[in-house]
């Protein structure tokens, strides 16, 4: 449709200068002249593709017919002012219409039909009305089509956001109405396995299924949630990314010690992310609001759990209480999804600390 818009513009302005010519006295060069103001008018049906191109071409064809001794209006170049300036070529524009304007005169006078009409101030102004009149449409028509785009882009954004809430609304509610049951089908099978293997009696294998299907559905449904709730768009972090936290936090001027007790051995994806989590937002949290000398990190590997402490000496005291603020809120819904519990408080000697307990089920 553009293109079929684009030629029926082309045409009507060449067919237009074209009869302007004719209807003026035809000079010695009168078949140049009509080609040169047929070729300034088609030349706008590239104007889309090639704004600076056509820019020049029209303004050539316009030098050059009007030294032939045609003195028609350079429509065709204001077509092409507004569509360089629509394309964002303000700078380029002005720089050729200025051109244009001085050397327009020096065209008519090299055509010898109007050396006193060549520098008249009635028709300087004119010329430069018009030329501004084009470039301040095109250039509200750029604003415009900006402002749209502008507008587009933010209902996408907010479109995104609302839907990244919906799902992390249904992950939670999922998550909330699942994870009692299966938690009490597990404990219900765990409790009659217990009783059959302490009775000495011979425990059904659809019972020892039902405790493993309990397990794996528990640790799914935790993973699933922690999927649903990681927004980024990078590999997820881990325990391994720790230490270069650690290192990043030093650069700011605290001074951060890592301190690692027990034996690593593999842990779920989803707790190995929700430490790294804990940690990040805590020395986030310290380097933005704790103004702290310094802080501590332990990070201990029992055999039922993860324990992680992060401490710091910053300006909380036991008089105050952190705020409801997001990344405090995030991690403690981090921490339960795992069944693990976390303690955000300041300490009786001056500072905050962070102690998170993730439970690790290595059967």
């Amino acid at each position: 449709m553009s293109r079929t818009t684009d030629w029926a513009i082309a045409t009507g302005v060449a067919a237009t200068l074209v009869v302007a010519g004719l209807s003026k006295p035809a000079p010695d060069l009168a078949p140049l002249g009509y080609a040169l103001l047929a070729a300034g008018g088609l030349a706008l049906v590239a104007r889309r593709r090639a704004p600076i191109a056509v820019l020049a071409v029209t303004g050539l064809c316009a030098l050059g017919y009007q030294a032939v001794g045609f003195d028609v209006p350079v429509v065709a170049y204001l077509f092409a002012v507004y569509a360089a300036v629509r394309a964002g070529h303000r700078v380029v524009t002005v720089v050729a219409s200025v051109i244009m304007l001085a050397a327009l005169p020096l065209a008519i006078v090299v055509s010898l039909h109007d050396w006193p009409g060549a520098f008249t101030q009635s028709r300087n102004v004119l010329e430069i009305a018009w030329l501004i009149a084009a470039g301040a449409a095109g250039e509200a028509l750029r604003q415009a089509e900006r402002r749209a785009d502008e507008a587009e882009r933010t209902r996408e954004e907010t479109a995104r956001r609302r839907a990244n809430e919906e799902r992390l609304h249904i992950a939670r509610e999922l998550h909330d109405s699942l994870t009692h049951q299966i938690s009490v089908i597990k404990v219900q099978a765990e409790v009659a396995v217990h009783l059959a293997n302490k009775r000495g009696e011979e425990v059904p294998e659809a019972l020892l299924a039902i405790r493993d299907a309990g397990r794996e559905a528990a640790r799914e449904l935790r993973a699933t949630l922690e999927a649903l709730r990681d927004d980024d768009k990078n590999p997820p972090h881990g325990l391994d990314d720790v230490p270069e936290l650690v290192q990043r936090a030093r650069t700011t001027g605290l001074d951060a010690k890592l301190t690692i007790e027990g034996h690593r051995d593999d842990l779920p994806a989803a707790v190995d992310r929700t430490a790294y989590r804990i940690v990040q937002e805590s020395l986030t949290n310290i380097a933005r609001h704790a103004a702290a000398a310094s802080a501590s990190i332990r990070i201990d590997y029992r055999p039922d759990a993860l324990v992680i402490r992060v401490d710091d000496d910053g300006k909380a005291t036991t008089d105050t209480s952190p705020g409801p603020g997001v990344g405090l809120l995030g991690m403690r819904e981090r921490v339960t999804a795992l069944g693990g519990h976390l303690q955000a408080a300041p300490r009786s000697e001056g500072g905050f600390t962070v102690h998170a307990e993730l439970p690790v089920d290595r059967t």
